[in-house]
């Protein structure tokens, strides 16, 4: 496979290696953790067991994910970890090469063996999300075996499906893709099943690779550390944290700070947008990494940085759709319109933005995090996933005319693949957060919250959002006095309708805000929310005449068919491993682009479809519009020159 690369003061690859590690937000996990937050936090994250979805397109998306979660092979997943390792003998049927994963999985590079490491925590935020015993049984069993894998490798520590001397060739400054990258995603799905599950073996994994990794490195200056961190790295940082978090042993701590990129971080430190160039999934879980160093060590630095980056991509770097980057790669601040093409928005670098926002949201409880995580996460991650097989698409392209490129069953396993294991396992990361006093109700998806602290469950049901109106109930066996703060989403800007028990509620509040209500609550009362959603025409944020519609939170896309679809569209070509990256989309000549409409006034000329849900018809052109999530293997426009 020939890989590009371009320097910019580092190794800018031309294929994703994202960062996938479930983030420890505060409040998640607290009692299995020595070493606690060090810094005020204004809302906790709920355990992912505290949360059961309902039904909804969520919940499908979790169905689907589940079943082929568990269809793979555990052979073939732990095949290149025992290749490594010249364990053959004691397989059921022998050892079998045409088990081995396709795809990114069978290439000749340390890439080898991400995938086990997402499966891990999709397994493991999956049984916390279900409760499901299979998804522990099926974990427990890779766990057992890459611990006979690490036995069998050395007595260091050093556990891989790659040999050690790719990591050698990192250290020393040679073109490698990144090593530490999958390492990253090994101990982070480690970790992931001990925090999930409780499996003792595998935090004792991840703590003798720790070992092994700071032995390796201690020894090194901080100029041989600097040619290294030119090597993408994921967010190797991030688990290095998390692990001296849960176990308090110094030496992971030291081990984490080796991987703070000084050439890289500093200027945002400094408030200085050095975003232009770079890869951006290469950076986004370095972000994330110095977050959690942040929380565990007070550093304010860290928290500038965390704060800038965030900012400074969300203004100048984010599509409508709440993702990022063409080709991989930031770009010129406040250019959108220039970089509307196929390869925008890879998904993996909006499950990073999603995390980091999380950790930042928990620092503030600032509704504009709450408000884009819900723009991205309906308008990219709830789909990404193909409807009709579960398959992952690896960018969400903005040239007009185009579609979602989706991997293959077997044929694919790219990094996006590898979030997406976790993407579908962890909708009710979300959807609530608490302070010391109540609960905040974040994002309107169908689910029941018990919130066994206090003694009380909240079931939300809704069909938002199809529907403008979400209802909560709450369930306690004694009265309790508890603030409820409801998100008043800045989309709202119709005005909001609240009622407690059907008496109307004044709201007093602006769109961008929460509403509280603060009162005795008793076993049954019910909160109904409305928020009436209207049409917007947003503009691309360097030419008003380019403009994406919206409706509510919801991007609305042009449903534009299937013609010019040549052979395996909309799936990846399965004998390719990175079709996504020079994939022809064919776009036929006749694709609409334009529309004549007020931007100031789009409902006048764009017309609900009765009989038909979130669908809309433009006056003019009679283009059909729907929920870019809902529209699947069939081309669309997102953006649209204004007449």
């Amino acid at each position: 496979m020939k890989i590009n690369y371009i320097l910019f003061n580092f190794c800018f690859l031309a294929f994703s290696v994202a960062s996938y590690s479930q983030s420890l937000c505060p409040g998640q996990n607290s009692e299995k953790l020595t070493i606690s937050c060090q810094i005020p936090i204004k809302a906790y994250s709920f355990y992912l067991s505290d949360v059961r979805l309902l039904d909804s397109r969520f919940k499908e998306n979790m169905e689907r994910e589940s079943a082929w979660i568990l269809s793979i092979n555990v052979n073939s997943l732990l095949h290149s970890f025992r290749n490594n390792a010249g364990i053959y003998s004691g397989l059921e049927g022998g050892y079998d090469t045409k088990k081995k994963l396709a795809g990114w999985e069978s290439l000749d590079c340390e890439l080898r063996g991400h995938t086990t490491g997402h499966i891990l925590s999709g397994l493991a935020l999956l049984y916390a999300s279900t409760g499901n015993e299979a998804f522990k049984t099926k974990a427990d069993s890779i766990i057992r075996a890459l611990s006979e894998v690490q036995k069998a490798l050395n007595d260091d520590g050093y556990l891989s499906a790659f040999p050690e001397k790719l990591i050698n060739r990192a250290i020393a400054g040679q073109q490698v893709w990144a090593p530490w990258y999958t390492q990253h995603k090994i101990i982070a799905g480690l970790l992931d099943i001990y925090l999930c599950t409780g499996n003792k073996q595998s935090l004792d994994i991840a703590e003798k690779m720790a070992s092994w990794a700071y032995k390796k490195l201690s020894a090194l200056s901080s100029y041989q550390l600097d040619i290294m961190l030119r090597n993408e790295f994921g967010g190797v940082n991030e688990v290095f944290y998390n692990l001296y978090s849960i176990t308090g042993n110094q030496e992971y701590l030291k081990l984490a700070e080796m991987f703070y990129h000084k050439r890289i971080l500093d200027p945002l430190a400094e408030h200085i947008d050095n975003l232009n160039g770079l890869h951006a999934n290469t950076l986004i879980p370095k972000i994330i990494g110095e977050a959690r160093a942040y929380e565990l060590t007070g550093n304010e630095k860290l928290k500038t940085i965390s704060d800038f980056f965030w900012q400074t991509v969300i203004d100048d770097q984010t599509f409508v759709t709440g993702g990022n980057s063409d080709r991989e790669g930031f770009f010129k601040p406040g250019k959108i319109s220039e970089h509307l093409s196929g390869y925008t928005s890879e998904s993996c670098n909006t499950y990073n933005m999603l995390k980091l926002t999380r950790h930042l949201f928990t620092w503030t409880a600032d509704v504009k995090y709450a408000d884009y995580y819900e723009r991205a996460l309906y308008n990219h991650i709830l789909g990404q996933q193909d409807p009709k097989t579960g398959m992952i698409s690896y960018f969400l392209p903005s040239l007009p005319g185009s579609h979602k490129v989706y991997s293959t069953r077997d044929s694919s396993f790219w990094c996006c693949v590898g979030t997406g294991f976790e993407n579908q396992a962890k909708y009710g990361e979300a959807i609530y957060y608490h302070n010391d006093n109540g609960l905040f109700v974040n994002l309107f998806i169908p689910s029941v919250l018990n919130w066994k602290e206090k003694g009380v469950s909240v079931m939300q049901e809704t069909k938002f959002p199809e529907e403008e109106s979400t209802m909560l109930t709450i369930s306690t066996n004694k009265s309790l006095i508890m603030p409820v703060y409801i998100r008043y989403p800045s989309w709202a800007v119709s005005g909001a309708r609240i009622t407690i028990n059907g008496k109307k509620v004044i709201v007093n509040q602006k769109p961008g805000s929460y509403i509280t209500l603060d009162r005795k609550w008793k076993n049954g009362d019910k909160i109904s929310i409305t928020f009436q959603m209207k049409l917007r025409a947003i503009p691309t944020n360097d030419n008003p005449k380019i403009v994406a519609l919206t409706y509510g939170p919801i991007v609305l896309a042009g449903i534009m068919g299937t013609e010019g679809f040549i052979k395996y569209a909309p799936y990846s070509n399965p004998k390719l491993h990175n079709d996504y990256y020079s994939y022809n989309y064919n776009v036929p000549d006749n694709i609409i682009k334009a529309l004549e409409i007020d931007v100031n006034d789009p409902g006048a000329s764009i017309k609900p479809v009765a009989g038909h849900q979130l669908t809309f018809k433009t006056s003019k052109e009679g283009v059909i519009l729907k929920p870019l999530y809902d529209i699947n293997r069939e081309r669309y426009v997102t953006y649209w020159e204004v007449k």
